[in-house]
């Protein structure tokens, strides 16, 4: 039986732009929509602009809408699709061509008789990149980006595991290469469902560019050996001329850890340090809510359009006030905080905060201490978290789980871009035998998280490689768990260190009273990653991976623990 795949074109130009044809430096035309105020039309505006790969007249970019809320605040909107892709000419391969075509696009804005010859640009994901992309190509037009839940190297969040020590890497994010098969095949959306019990995992694909007729180069590239094509780039935007940026950063977003990092390593730069301004939401990929978690037909702004315009101010006003400053001019610096974030729901007591830095200075770190690892398999609450650090040697257990290719752990949700929009339950899975829970006392008031968060765990394992999944978990009075964060690690035994770094990277949450903390570990988390060979083997092209035993040691002389950062006090 042969794949089902439906492809998806262009959708209709707005009747409230007009599209142009944008020539780059090698001739290729670029589709170009143009959003333009409300008269007069001898006024000369600043711009915004969106450079990306998703159909710019698509629903699911909803650009229509958000350009009527920037253009009644004086902007003109020019929202572009990239080489390649839908409507614009050229090979359909992301990320190589984005500078300069991001700089010729940069130089037709500002000959255009609306230009006041200022440029900013804004946008997630894909078209956070391009904005990137811009800055190292250094337009002198380009006055501010606005880059949302996304990164500048887009290829480490699916191989890399940067500043991890020697034998400590990441999963492979099967879910991020699969993206590059669906979106950049050509100029269309290809959607299809793999089937997911074929081995190799690599022919669930090469049986979907069967049928399609098309192959993505992208994927190729990355599949079944990466291929580190960043230098082929150019200047990397670090060592670009400064600009000033509001980073927009989900405590639920897949992307979150490289961006914060991103963020985290220009506030050091000089140069760049002084023009750093963070804005971090209880939202995932996709901008759904904590607050409307799990998405009801009455919450989901991709089908509902009254839901839609609820999510548009939150979208787009910290933007808007950002361009007001450094594009208009229209606003002091000074009213604008560098750091603006949310502490979980405000129906859970939490609320938007303002500070001078991320993590917030007052923020102090408090570590748990993994215990009683004899419990831990089985259902919540397993071992325990203890806030004292074992006393004497004699105090060392360990427990033992296992990875076992033909049963893997599932994921909690199929797209993980939307994770808010199921909010899974994880007790069924912290039940599982073959994953690990730990959890802490019930609380008597709650705990504020507001900063970084790992684990630093002392594991071996009986394979030559072995993965660790973790997620940090509140879990209520009624038993239901809830994830709050998630790290991951490919451990290569004979190379990896005694204690194993986990970075769980950052949110803002209140964790209620009665609640509890709690850490999950296991070995799979399948289809949002590829699984383990369990063996030397290549995971992508092995026909059979290999059952392993992981163990987990903790005690005074190998203390696995739990860091996290609190604010400390109450309200």
């Amino acid at each position: 039986m042969s794949l089902h795949f439906t492809r998806v074109g262009p959708a209709p130009v707005s009747e409230r732009a007009e599209q142009h044809w944008v020539r780059m430096r090698d001739g290729i035309r670029l589709a170009t929509d143009v959003y333009l105020p409300a008269p007069p039309d001898d006024v000369r505006v600043p711009t915004v602009l969106v450079r990306l790969p998703y159909d710019k007249n698509s629903r699911y970019v909803y650009f229509d809408e958000i350009a009527a809320r920037f253009t009644a605040r004086g902007y003109a909107v020019v929202v572009q699709d990239v080489r390649g892709k839908f409507r614009s000419e050229g090979q359909t391969l992301p990320f190589l061509r984005e500078g300069d075509d991001g700089y010729d696009t940069l130089d037709w804005i500002v000959q255009q008789a609306w230009s006041d010859g200022v440029v900013g640009m804004f946008g997630d994901s894909y078209y956070g990149f391009t904005q990137w992309a811009a800055v190292a190509s250094e337009h002198p037009a380009l006055r501010a980006i606005v880059p949302r839940v996304t990164t500048v190297d887009f290829n480490a969040t699916t191989q890399g595991c940067p500043d991890a020590p020697p034998g400590v890497g990441r999963p492979v994010w099967l879910e991020g290469i699969d993206y590059y098969a669906h979106y950049w095949v050509d100029q269309g959306l290809y959607e299809y469902e793999p089937d997911r019990s074929i081995r190799p995992v690599v022919e669930q694909y090469e049986e979907a560019f069967r049928a399609i007729g098309a192959r993505s180069a992208w994927f190729d590239t990355l599949v079944p050996h990466f291929t580190d094509l960043f230098p082929a780039r150019g200047r990397h935007p670090y060592d670009a001329r400064p600009v000033p940026v509001l980073h927009c950063v989900g405590w639920f977003d897949n992307i979150l850890l490289p961006h914060l990092r991103d963020y985290l390593a220009l506030a050091a730069r000089p140069g760049w340090d002084a023009v750093q301004y963070l804005w971090a939401g209880a939202v995932d990929h996709e901008n759904y809510r904590l607050a409307d978690a799990p998405a009801t037909a009455g919450t989901d702004h991709a089908v509902n359009p009254a839901a839609l315009d609820r999510m548009l101010p939150q979208y787009v006003d910290p933007a808007l006030g950002f361009f007001d400053v450094f594009l208009k001019g229209a606003r002091p610096v000074t009213e604008l905080a560098k750091v603006r974030w949310e502490l979980g729901r405000a129906e859970d007591g939490g609320a938007w905060r303002t500070s001078s830095a991320w993590p917030p200075p007052e923020a102090v770190e408090r570590t748990f201490w993994l215990a009683r690892p004899e419990d831990a398999a089985g259902p919540l609450p397993g071992g325990a978290l203890v806030d004292s650090p074992p006393e004497t040697p004699e105090s060392e257990s360990s427990a033992r789980w296992a990875y076992d290719p033909d049963d893997l752990v599932p994921s909690d949700v199929p797209n993980s871009f939307a994770y808010l929009h199921s909010y899974p339950d994880l007790a069924r899975t912290a039940a599982r035998d073959d994953v690990l829970v730990f959890s802490g006392a019930a609380l008597t008031e709650p705990l504020d998280l507001a900063g970084p968060l790992g684990l630093r765990l002392h594991v071996s394992g009986s394979a030559p490689t072995f993965d660790v999944f973790v997620k940090l978990l509140d879990v209520g009075p009624d038993g239901r768990a809830h994830q709050i964060a998630r790290g991951e690690v490919s451990v290569r035994g004979e190379l990896a260190p005694d204690e194993v770094p986990v970075d769980l990277g950052h949110t803002g949450y209140r964790v209620r009273a009665g609640h509890r903390l709690a850490v999950l570990l296991a070995s799979s988390d399948y289809p949002l990653f590829l699984p383990s060979s369990g063996s030397e083997d290549n995971p992508w092209t092995t026909p059979a991976a290999k059952p392993s035993a992981q163990t987990l040691r903790t005690g005074a002389a190998r203390p696995s623990r739990l860091t996290v950062s609190v604010l400390p006090g109450r309200d």
